[in-house]
């Protein structure tokens, strides 16, 4: 049972969370998932999840992210699908060698889940898009799912 110290607390809540690391077309995605339970309450079914994302370009060529697509799936299988432009209202262009990063966050109705998707990106000169995955990463509560 985790200390009742709010350090305590987060490092615990991080450590239930398994993040995620994959490289498409040069472009390494690493996401740091964490479970916040100050945003949280289980007993009205709320839980709330962090992730910190960063993009590593280790290509030659420089791209712009354009786009994401996420597919969220909570502990009893239901599906939710989110696309939208951008991330955190920008879109980054990114240069060889450049990395962006940034945070976001999750609501679930369940005390577990998983999160995975990818980026669409556009190529600097030739304007060619491409996608760009990001693996799948799994959100965990200290508590117990129901």
């Amino acid at each position: 049972m985790p200390s009742s110290t709010p350090a305590a607390t987060i490092v615990t809540a991080r450590a239930l969370c398994k993040g995620s690391e994959c490289e498409t077309q040069g472009f390494r995605v690493s996401v740091f998932p964490s479970f916040v339970p100050d945003h949280s309450d289980p007993t009205a079914r709320q839980f709330v999840f962090g992730y910190r994302v960063r993009i590593v370009n280790e290509s030659t060529v420089t791209a712009q992210l354009l786009a994401r697509a996420w597919k969220i799936v909570d502990a009893n299988g239901r599906e939710n699908e989110v696309r939208g432009e951008g991330v955190v209202g920008q879109q980054p262009v990114i240069g060889p060698g450049q990395a962006f990063e940034y945070s976001s966050f999750c609501h679930l109705t369940s005390a577990w889940g998983t999160m995975e998707g990818e980026y669409v990106f556009q190529r600097e000169g030739d304007e060619q898009h491409f996608n760009v995955k990001i693996a799948r990463f799994f959100l965990v509560s200290m508590f117990d799912a129901e």
